[in-house]
């Protein structure tokens, strides 16, 4: 909101500019939702609450398809959340459902998303995070993240609206 206070704090950040986001903590993150139809049909969807104080012409992962969603209903579909720029760069969901479609389990393909991100990005990755959620055609799901403190939610026949923690990279 453009309150006084707020306008304020944006006023001191434009002194330097920078955006160190606290992993966790500052919850701006996208939310996704990935599902399984009793036809077999996947579909997703997903929104931010974007980053406060962004860059000027900053855009995120979630308008950029195969960022932070992909869905491919002849495999599986993914949703990220996190630091959009790392998303974008291996263009995260994308590279999840194309893992699956290799023959990888949902978790191993979220787990080998957040490996590359790392690769590329070894120092930044300990400082921010980057989380998926995978899910396939058979109703397998799995979800992988930089650190912990990942949360995501399950709900079919056999788990009725259960909230898991996602293992993590960095321990």
């Amino acid at each position: 909101m453009l309150t006084k206070e707020s306008e304020k704090a944006w006023k001191e950040w434009l002194k330097t500019s920078q955006y160190k986001p606290i992993a966790n903590i500052e919850n701006h993150d996208t939310i996704g939702i990935v599902a399984l139809d009793a036809k077999q049909n996947l579909s997703g969807a997903c929104t931010t609450s974007g980053m406060a104080y962004k860059m000027h012409g900053r855009v995120g992962d979630s308008p950029i398809i195969g960022a932070a969603l992909f869905v491919d209903n002849e495999i599986g579909a993914a949703t990220s959340t996190g630091v959009g720029e790392e998303v974008i760069r291996i263009v995260g969901s994308h590279l999840v459902v194309e893992l699956m479609r290799q023959g990888n389990s949902p978790q191993q393909a979220c787990e080998l998303a957040v490996a590359r991100i790392v690769k590329n990005q070894p120092q930044k990755s300990k400082e921010i995070q980057v989380g998926f959620l995978a899910l396939n055609k058979n109703g397998e799901y799995g979800a992988f993240a930089l650190q912990k403190g990942f949360t995501y939610a399950v709900y079919s026949n056999e788990v009725p609206n259960k909230i898991f923690e996602a293992k993590s990279y960095y321990h």
